[in-house]
């Protein structure tokens, strides 16, 4: 096993670009759980695992840029889901790696990007992407930062499936089915209410 040392430097991007039509156009990285932004909790969890973060938007940029980090708009007109976010956050990104989560999912565990790199070192893989034990979870994913060129390519033909181009690279599966909480996310109102219940229990439970 090659240690994770040997990683190279990784700045986790945090898709907070898309139109979040099931809760009603709100933007959700920006969306109070317990009192507190959405986005919070994923920096809080992101920013001890990599080298620098980005926040991938495409509006309420000036609330994003409170946070003191770089905010990269997607450089395709549109909605064009994760991979644009992606794409973006490659051409804008430092290092050789981005790994990319969701701005709704809090949960983030403490050691995704390092399980995530060291599958990506062992395989010789282009992209790591967790699968919670029933299906690949494709926003959790460390992705090398030379693809752009070749993303861009897919992009430009029209390309938006994020299976179709994670399967066309050289990607490898890591297995999250021991951590099913990194997978929530909020989506409607409803689940609003179920994430604070369960971010409540985790407090209590930390004493």
């Amino acid at each position: 096993m090659i240690p994770d040392r040997a990683l190279p430097p990784v700045t986790a991007v945090i898709l907070a670009g898309g139109e979040a039509r099931r809760m009603g156009g709100n933007d959700k990285g920006l969306i109070e759980l317990a009192g507190r932004p959405m986005i919070e909790y994923v920096l809080e969890s992101l920013r001890p695992q990599v080298s620098a973060l980005l926040i991938n938007a495409n509006r309420n940029l000036d609330l994003y840029m409170r946070y003191g980090i770089p905010v990269v708009t997607d450089t395709l007109q549109g909605f064009h889901g994760p991979l644009a976010g992606m794409y973006s956050a490659m051409r804008a990104a430092r290092t050789p790696l981005i790994a990319t989560v969701p701005c709704d999912s809090p949960f983030v565990p403490p050691d995704l990007v390092r399980r995530l790199g060291r599958a990506l070192l062992d395989t010789g893989s282009e992209i790591a992407v967790a699968h919670n034990g029933e299906r690949v979870q494709p926003v959790f994913s460390l992705l090398d930062s030379s693809l752009a060129d070749g993303l861009e390519r897919f992009l430009e033909r029209g390309g938006r499936k994020i299976d179709q181009w994670f399967a066309e690279q050289r990607t490898t599966v890591v297995d999250f089915g021991d951590a099913p909480d990194t997978f929530i996310n909020v989506n409607t109102p409803e689940e609003v209410t179920q994430v604070e219940a369960k971010l409540r229990e985790r407090e209590a439970a930390r004493g």
